[in-house]
């Protein structure tokens, strides 16, 4: 078996001072208030590119505000102050995403990942680390042992701790962890969970409860905007109306159930045309993993995720997340 755990030659140094996050019991801290992520998965990429880009940032950040979205969680970190410097001024944190093999990029297998937080550490914008995203569906990327990747997670979370104790290192699963992901991967702090349940995402928390007291955040939830089939009350093709009904559905139980939890994370953003086909043109279908949970058609369109459109213009679904985190305070 291959070692997936990294060379012991990274030094640790000082301690970040640029922001505070704690658990107080089940509540998060950030810099002593009690902080709810109220958040969207953002991942831009213009109609016909592939890769991450932040041209269109400015409006963006105007809409999320206007959303009321107070966290963003990115799949890739960003290695630009001056992007990191927009959301801080917004008032937006973000999650960052640390990959297991990127080519070297800030990934966990080279090691490179804590290049990244020793430079960007003092940034009050970083919110949490976060480790892989539901890497749990894809034990081929890990000799066919998906505890290679948990045993991984533990070495590296006790690495970014060492580095970093002003934040929380967490780790984004496929739904429900399991008992050798708790056991062998005992450091992560927080455990981010991407959920989908149909439009009943509440149904995770005893679940949860009965294996694990650490906090848990839905890292991924919600609905895109097309059917691949006709029901009762849906019709087949583009459909904004069911995925607006479905994420109101959702957001309400988990806001509600705020208690039981410390954030979430809709699924996503702005559309991604990069992800099912020809990136130029809005394609159905895609894969992902355990997605027969996807409300109303039990399939993941990949292309029809977002609250806003390739072109940015507002889905129903936009007003159904506004409504659900402007009205929520943490506080009352």
């Amino acid at each position: 078996m291959k070692n997936f755990l990294l060379p012991l030659f990274l030094i640790f140094s000082s301690l970040s001072h640029g922001i505070d996050v704690k658990i107080q019991g089940n509540n998060l801290i950030v810099n002593d208030e009690p902080f709810y992520m109220k958040g969207i998965c953002y991942h831009p990429v213009k109609k016909g590119q592939t890769k991450r880009n932040f041209t269109n940032l400015k409006e963006d950040l105007e809409l999320m505000k206007e959303a009321g979205i107070n966290t963003i969680r990115v799949y890739e970190p960003i290695d630009d102050i001056k992007v990191l410097d927009q959301f801080h001024d917004s008032g937006i944190k973000v999650v960052i995403g640390f990959g297991y093999n990127q080519r070297g990029q800030f990934d966990i297998v080279s090691g490179t990942f804590i290049n990244y937080i020793r430079k960007y550490k003092d940034h009050e914008a970083i919110l949490m680390w976060e480790l892989g995203n539901e890497y749990n569906y894809n034990a081929q990327w890990f000799d066919g042992d998906i505890n290679n990747w948990y045993k991984a997670m533990e070495f590296v979370a006790q690495i970014i701790q060492s580095e970093d104790s002003s934040r929380l290192v967490s780790s984004a699963h496929g739904d429900l962890p399991s008992n050798d992901a708790l056991r062998i991967a005992s450091s992560i702090q927080v455990w981010g969970m991407n959920v989908y349940r149909w439009d009943e995402p509440a149904s995770i928390f005893e679940e949860w409860k009965a294996v694990s007291d650490k906090p848990m955040y839905f890292a991924e939830l919600g609905a895109d905007s097309y059917m691949t089939k006709s029901t009762s009350k849906y019709q087949k093709g583009e459909n904004q109306q069911a995925q607006a009904d479905a994420n109101k559905i959702i957001l309400n139980e988990v806001l509600v159930n705020s208690d039981s939890n410390i954030g979430s994370f809709v699924f996503q953003f702005t559309d991604g045309l990069w992800k099912a086909g020809n990136p130029s043109k809005q394609d159905t279908g895609g894969s992902a993993p355990n997605s027969d949970g996807t409300p109303y058609d039990g399939t993941a369109n990949e292309e029809y995720w977002g609250i806003v459109d390739i072109n940015r213009k507002k889905k129903i679904t936009f007003d159904v997340v506004k409504e659900a985190y402007v009205n929520f305070d943490i506080n009352k």
